[in-house]
């Protein structure tokens, strides 16, 4: 929506917007809510002082005053008088995202758009830079990060609040005898998204290589976005099979089992994809009719087969003082298989909930538009 005109109209009263040479009127009761009195709006916290759902929803609007071109005195039948400033309309209105739009991608993608330095995140531009690849892309892979132990909450603080979970603040990943998850051997990890027994799963993933000493292990990634989209083109029965209906997925250890049902395919109100929740290691399929069940496993089948496809996924070497940040529901990560006799492999990971980077992109992106304004 580029640009906005407000029209007041007296006779009767009434708001209306011209937008992308279409004219809608505002409601009486949408514009009741708005309400930017000082007495039910409080200033600093820009958080109502009164309780919106209890509008008449009949109320009507009754006079409307134009002071100058973009402000009125607006009054209701229920008695209250505001003079709105209708300057908060692009926020309201607009469908431009103050945040990066999603971007998906392939195995074309310019990977170094997705390397940052980390002794520059303290620098607000480049920690704006940093946080914007990974809202369009999903995942940023740090370069220069010490490889001392615990690092890694260092930098999951600069980027968002530490998910504790089962295997604590943050855990190992190495080889080790009696493994409670393939990750801690060399075997081969096709792509998946971490803990999806979860609720909530964990939003996002850090993984810091402290030491890699292999020739083997490569990390894999593959976006969803790219991928659900095309399975959507070739077969829409099979998509909406896999956004609809819920799997279950289960974890169990010595003391947990972790058991949630939830559909594979996730989406917004508006149907795009938000990510997905894919480990064939922890579903199973659901009991469904024969020909439904069928055709669910046909499309499940059909969206593992692109998520392996070369033509979607990236692979490289993830090397010691490297730190991944991955969003868990939206970027499939996996790993090829390596020989343990070659040397060590040591990582440490942790998760983060999903909203840290796009809070910490809008106050940083506040700060540097203050240090622009003049003094």
């Amino acid at each position: 929506m580029n640009k906005i005109e407000v029209i007041f109209e007296q006779t009767p009263p009434a708001v209306k917007i011209r937008a992308n040479n279409a004219v809608t009127e505002l409601p009486a009761l949408w514009l009741r809510e708005r309400t930017q009195d000082p007495l039910q709006l409080d200033s600093n916290t820009q958080q109502r002082l009164f309780d919106s759902h209890a509008i008449d929803p009949e109320i009507l609007l009754l006079t409307v005053e134009p002071v100058v071109s973009n402000q009125a005195w607006l009054e209701f039948n229920d008695g209250h008088r505001a003079l709105y400033d209708f300057s908060f309309l692009r926020d309201e209105l607009d469908d431009d995202s103050a945040f990066p739009h999603v971007v998906g991608w392939n195995s074309q993608i310019d990977q170094a758009s997705l390397r940052f330095e980390w002794p520059e995140m303290s620098d607000n531009e480049h920690f704006l830079a940093a946080l914007g690849a990974y809202l369009k892309y999903g995942i940023i892979i740090l370069r220069n990060v010490p490889t001392d132990s615990e690092r890694i909450l260092e930098v999951a603080q600069k980027f968002g609040y530490l998910k504790e979970t089962n295997f604590g603040r943050y855990f190992e990943v190495y080889s080790k005898p009696n493994a409670n998850d393939l990750a801690y051997t060399g075997f081969h990890l096709g792509p998946h998204t971490d803990n999806p027994y979860r609720d909530p799963v964990p939003g996002i993933q850090l993984l810091h290589c402290l030491i890699n000493e292999t020739s083997g292990g490569l990390s894999t990634l593959v976006d969803s976005v790219s991928v659900v989209s095309e399975l959507a083109a070739k077969d829409p029965e099979g998509y909406q099979l896999l956004k609809n209906i819920p799997v279950k997925f289960r974890f169990i250890d010595k003391g947990t089992e972790l058991v949630t049902n939830r559909p594979m395919i996730n989406t917004d109100a508006q149907g795009r994809t938000l990510g997905v929740q894919y480990s064939p290691r922890l579903d199973g399929l659901p009991l469904l009719p024969v020909e439904q069940m069928k055709a669910f496993h046909r499309a499940r089948k059909h969206l593992g087969e692109l998520f392996c496809d070369p033509a979607y996924e990236i692979r490289f070497p993830l090397r010691a003082g490297e730190l991944m940040l991955i969003n868990n529901s939206r970027v499939l990560h996996g790993r090829t298989s390596f020989d343990q006799s070659q040397g060590r492999r040591h990582l440490q990971g942790c998760y983060l909930d999903l909203d840290g980077p796009r809070e910490r992109y809008a106050s940083t992106q506040f700060q540097l538009q203050k240090l622009e304004e003049p003094a």
